[in-house]
């Protein structure tokens, strides 16, 4: 569209991913196209000396990731793969009290999550596993970022299990995986998207967007998908809510909100979070929050409370501009996200094939860590 025609932002828009790669004004790309067409634009964005933040997935193989990570390296350009909510301030708060050593050494981690992701409106290939649909390529990037994050980052081997229990919806909507660390610790995960329980119950009711969630609003996007007659309504549903979309809230809301948050209004945001984590080590557990750091020691426990975030997602665009700008090793980066891919994809072929799967691109974390 026009500069005219998108007063958010006045910003210029492009007619194709070429034509916003050739743009001399243009320093960094933000890749968000769906999961298939990452690798693709990623690289491209490279290429055309643009550094690179690439939504989670990173890419749907390990040999589009090692493509993503040449063309940046190549380049001389920055490569950065989120959002996945190891960025959250909760999570580097809790890896900042991990690192201290003041609880020893990390054991085992918990992370569990129950959502109802599957029932929300998706385009035809967010339900094609061989697109990038499904909780694993989807949801699991979030839930293995953290614990990889959380555990020192080099996964040994992955031994899981996927459901795909609706055959309306036929790609995976829930696993069950445990990670074996180099370093002797273990990590499990579970995550259930087909919208009963909600486990947001156990963080204060508060939604993974760090918004307080209806309780009574018991399946409702079950109710709303019902009503939408087939997937071409589901397809355009989903646009709704997108930016610029019939449903989408707007800036000027976005903007509000901000106010009332400067305000200390009780309704602003609190941070964005992942489900339940617990953090298991040789004394104590630590357990991140959407609003705190909970750490229950060998003989007291106490809260860390956190200041509401100022700018949902900060951290994201932070750890960009400061990979950018300041040439600094992103958290994030390239081999990062691969050494994450790597376990969805160890996920997805442990479950189809019932067996363990080693592992062989895994890194320690480097780079940015606040917290």
């Amino acid at each position: 569209m026009p500069a005219s025609d998108s007063p958010d932002f006045h910003a210029r828009s492009y007619a194709t991913v070429e034509e916003l790669c050739a743009d001399a004004s243009v320093d960094a790309v933000y890749v968000a196209t769906p999961h298939q067409h990452h690798a693709q634009h990623a690289v491209l964005a490279a290429r055309s000396g643009k550094h690179v933040l690439v939504e989670k997935p990173m890419a749907l193989s390990l040999d589009e990731a090692g493509a993503m990570i040449a063309a940046a390296r190549e380049s001389g350009v920055r490569l950065v793969v989120g959002h996945s909510h190891s960025f959250d301030a909760p999570i580097l708060r809790a890896l900042a009290i991990v690192e201290s050593g003041e609880l020893g050494t990390v054991r085992m981690i918990t992370a569990l999550n129950f959502t109802d992701f599957l029932y929300r409106p998706r385009r035809p290939e967010e339900l094609d596993t061989a697109a990038g649909g499904g909780v694993v390529f989807s949801q699991a990037a979030h839930q293995v970022d953290v614990v990889r994050l959380l555990g020192g980052g080099l996964v040994k081997s992955v031994r899981a299990m996927t459901g795909a229990w609706d055959p309306h919806r036929a790609t995976e909507g829930a696993y069950s995986a445990l990670l074996a660390f180099e370093t002797g610790a273990f990590a499990s995960l579970t995550y259930n998207g087909y919208g009963h329980f909600d486990s947001d119950e156990f963080c204060d009711w508060i939604g993974e967007t760090g918004k307080l969630k209806d309780a009574s609003a018991y399946g409702a996007a079950r109710r709303a998908l019902a009503a939408l007659a087939g997937p071409g309504a589901e397809a355009d549903a989903k646009a709704a809510r997108n930016y610029g979309g019939a449903g989408y809230v707007g800036l000027g809301a976005n903007l509000a909100a901000g106010a009332e948050l400067a305000a200390g209004a009780t309704g602003a945001p609190w941070h964005e979070h992942f489900g339940l984590v617990i953090v298991s080590c040789e004394r104590g557990d630590v357990r991140p929050t959407p609003s705190s750091v909970i750490v229950y020691g060998d003989a007291s426990q106490r809260t860390e409370r956190l200041a509401r975030p100022a700018v949902p997602r900060a951290e994201v665009l932070d750890e960009l501009c400061a990979a950018a700008r300041d040439d600094r090793e992103p958290l994030h980066g390239g081999e990062w996200g691969r050494a994450t891919l790597e376990v969805c994809i160890a996920m997805l072929g442990s479950s189809r094939e019932s067996r363990e799967v080693a592992l062989t691109r895994q890194v320690a974390p480097r780079g940015i860590i606040r917290g």
